[in-house]
């Protein structure tokens, strides 16, 4: 079978391109694999040809060295590709399918997959509930930041696309439902967004113009994006949004100047434990920035979405505390405001099916949205270099060659 190459990260600010193991039917040792998945055997997956995988913030915190990730780690779990081969037990997932694959590993079998939290699935990862590919503490399963990957369960976790030569055309859309579009609309789903609802997102990386894009879907009438970076803050009026520079002072303030009231009915953290803080704090991190921030600005009895990802361990962070994932939050402010918090990994498989019918229906248009460029595997190193100095492009990986101009 042909070889496989895939990104790994080897120290902080660093990946290369690794030449790897074609994926077989078992999980073997390697960095980061949790010894009791050593040897897990897949008849239930699928390996996949990989068509379109992407750069995603989430990598960005381990690649800056931020989590406790080991050197070696292949990266990457947003993924879409082409089945070329299945274990005996899969059923229905065929060989040619084109197939998204979400980033959550799901069983399909326990507790929370049958109530459909596939976020927190509990038969993926030994350490905890919970699993993706190519992340830190997840029990270890390749990344897709390559050339092939397996996918285990695969009859469960593979969304088919219905029609090939369609879907081919709307790649650069469909390849951000293995993540950023199902989470962003998580976030802005769990917010209560609605038609009608003004809606603050905090963040503008990709996951916080997905969840504008989301916000817009839902039928908001004002969608305000809050960032540090005047390239992205553009990108986010470029489709509609209105924005504010945190850099500038307090969002509080420049939300009242563009609505008439310091408030929004709902609130969405896509920036998560990397936060730096407003107005003259923005050149220093302050982990707990955003939350208090999200419920300053979030009127009573509001709601708020947190895709932002929080860690349990964060070994270049500021103090003891927040290397725990200790943060100093206003939680009374919350309590007073009877605010709704909904935190964790979006179970991808609650809304990826809806997305991919307002893509190929043309009712959602999320490639133009967070600027969705491609490069080549090749390109990954520099693509993570671009992305850490706050490129607004959403970097799509084109291994094959099979995504055209």
């Amino acid at each position: 079978m042909a070889d496989n190459r895939g990104v790994a990260y080897i120290g902080r600010g660093k990946v290369e391109l690794h030449d790897i193991d074609f994926p077989t039917f078992e999980l073997k040792d390697g960095p980061g694999v949790n010894p009791a998945n050593v040897g897990r055997k897949t008849p239930h997956g699928a390996i996949l040809r990989i068509v379109a995988t992407n750069i995603c913030g989430s990598d960005q915190h381990m690649v800056r060295g931020r989590t406790t990730a080991p050197e070696g780690l292949i990266l990457g779990h947003e993924i879409t590709g082409e089945v070329i081969e299945t274990g005996p037990g899969v059923e229905f997932i065929k060989e040619g399918d084109l197939v998204s694959a979400p980033f959550n590993i799901a069983c399909g079998r326990c507790r929370m997959c049958k109530t459909g939290n596939t976020g927190v699935c509990l038969n993926v990862n030994p350490e905890r509930p919970g699993s993706a590919y190519g992340y830190v503490d997840m029990g270890g399963w390749v990344g897709g930041q390559a050339e092939y990957v397996l996918v285990p369960y695969a009859d469960w976790n593979l969304l088919k696309f219905p029609d090939k030569d369609q879907a081919m055309e709307k790649i650069l859309d469909l390849t951000m439902l293995s993540d950023i579009f199902p989470t962003g609309y998580h976030g802005c789903y769990t917010a209560g967004v609605t038609s009608g609802s003004t809606v603050y997102i905090a963040g503008a990386g990709p996951v916080g113009l997905a969840a504008a894009h989301a916000a817009q879907v839902l039928g908001a009438a004002v969608v305000i994006v809050g960032d540090l970076v005047p390239e992205r803050l553009a990108q986010a009026r470029s489709f509609g949004c209105e924005t504010v520079d945190v850099s500038k002072g307090d969002p509080k303030d420049q939300i009242e100047q563009l609505l008439g009231v310091p408030e929004v009915d709902a609130a969405v953290d896509a920036v998560g434990f990397e936060a730096r803080g407003h107005g003259s704090d923005s050149e220093h991190e302050a982990p707990a920035t955003v939350l208090n921030s999200i419920m300053d600005v979030t009127r009573v009895a509001g709601k708020l979405g947190i895709p932002g990802l929080y860690v349990t361990g964060d070994p270049g962070a500021a103090d003891d505390a927040a290397k725990e994932g200790s943060l100093s939050i206003r939680i009374g402010l919350g309590w007073a405001k009877s605010h709704g918090f909904t935190t964790g990994q979006c179970p991808v498989m609650k809304y990826h099916h809806g997305l991919m019918q307002m893509i190929l229906n043309d009712r959602a248009q999320i490639a133009k949205a967070v600027n969705a460029t491609v490069i080549t595997l090749d390109e990954a190193p520099q693509g993570y270099e671009d992305f850490d100095q706050g490129a607004a492009k959403k970097f799509v990986l084109n291994p094959h060659g099979l995504i055209k101009a």
